[in-house]
């Protein structure tokens, strides 16, 4: 899939390195569960985002630059059997992470866009988030793409605020 300035393709193993150097990140993941990620960690969530296809016919892209072809980050929907309330299960949950070299420039916005765009041909109907109280940039990007606050949860011990959205 392909934007103005984005594609958006299946991971690959040569995802590994960028990605890795993104999710050892403080910065990154200070709203992401707060924990960096080491190399194993990563490489599952690379397996398990295009796995996820397989199973759900929905899971991750790499998001890359389509003039350099610097990854940018990833992007897409999981089930992840969180085992919260709600169940989250039942729906597509959007997520998305990106390098800090992307911050501020509107990449975020143009991808979750597009992923909601696919989702919204291939698999019509509500998706949520997951946006941690503090994240005021994810918390628009998911406003800007029709998510709307729901409800209050808790996930590992720490309050959450999940976010749905319904297509018009």
């Amino acid at each position: 899939m392909t934007t103005e300035r984005l594609v958006l393709r299946p991971a690959q193993e040569s995802d590994f390195a960028p990605l890795a150097e993104m999710w050892g990140d403080n910065e990154v993941v200070r709203f992401i569960g707060g924990q960096t990620r080491g190399p194993q960690d990563v490489w599952f969530t690379l397996a398990r985002g295009r796995g996820m296809w397989d199973i759900k016919g929905f899971g991750n892209w790499t998001v890359t630059d389509r003039a350099s072809g610097e990854v940018f980050g990833e992007a897409g929907f999981a089930d992840f059997r969180r085992g919260i309330t709600p169940d989250l299960s039942q729906w597509p949950e959007a997520g998305w992470a990106f390098s800090k070299a992307t911050w501020g420039r509107g990449i975020a916005s143009e991808t979750v866009g597009a992923i909601h765009a696919w989702l919204d041909e291939a698999r019509p109907g509500m998706s949520v988030c997951i946006v941690d109280e503090g994240n005021l940039a994810s918390r628009r990007v998911a406003e800007k793409c029709g998510y709307r606050f729901w409800r209050p949860s808790e996930l590992r011990g720490a309050a959450i605020n999940v976010f749905q959205r319904v297509p018009a």
